[in-house]
């Protein structure tokens, strides 16, 4: 029963929600978009002809938005899950971390990248520092990975949540590049603890 209502309330919060009504309209696979949109048109990140990274991207829409948005660059996206198929992206099932994908995406590029984003977050399980941690680990695992291979003047942008791993990643980031800033989009929802890392030019 308790099950059931909160589906229910799941339900009814989506369908209340702008930005999932928004998505279907624009085509996106998830309302996740509109938070890299918001990004984009602060931060300037995503331009013609560079060479772009989505890690943890399923199902996609951080992906379709870059592809639309990018003329003449490379796109690769790579997910645990399998992603269907989006214009103009190389689409990799896979673990960013294992030494076998990092070699594919290194292949697939055969240079330092211009940007890498990541949305991923572990499975919340409610308790506030739980998820802050479980996903603060997997942004300084994507941290790590953009280092090796971004540009001197690359970017990275990764989810992050407010808890008690929040200033090791902002004092972890700070070692890596030159110019950090915190951001939470308005399409972020009111009562979720994300923001945004926007992480420019390596050290």
């Amino acid at each position: 029963m308790k099950k059931n209502k909160i589906s229910k309330n799941w339900i009814n919060k989506q369908r209340r929600d702008i930005y999932v009504r928004q998505s279907k309209v624009d085509g996106y696979r998830s309302r996740a978009a509109y938070k890299l949109i918001e990004i984009n048109q602060k931060f300037k990140i995503i331009k013609n002809g560079i060479s772009l990274i989505d890690l943890g991207a399923a199902p996609g829409s951080w992906s379709q938005y870059a592809s639309k948005s990018i003329k003449n660059g490379k796109i690769l996206s790579i997910d645990l899950k399998k992603i269907d198929p989006i214009d103009k992206v190389e689409l990799v099932e896979g673990d960013f971390t294992k030494n076998s994908s990092q070699q594919h995406i290194k292949n697939y590029f055969k240079s330092k990248v211009d940007v890498v984003l990541s949305d991923m977050a572990e499975n919340t399980t409610g308790i506030k520092n739980v998820d802050s941690i479980s996903t603060g680990e997997l942004c300084k695992e994507a941290m790590f990975f953009a280092k090796d291979v971004l540009s001197k003047n690359g970017t990275f942008v990764s989810k992050i949540f407010m808890g008690s791993s929040f200033n090791e990643i902002i004092l972890s980031s700070k070692s890596i590049f030159k110019e950090i800033k915190v951001f939470k989009p308005k399409s972020s929802r009111k009562d979720s603890k994300e923001s945004f890392i926007i992480c420019k030019f390596l050290r």
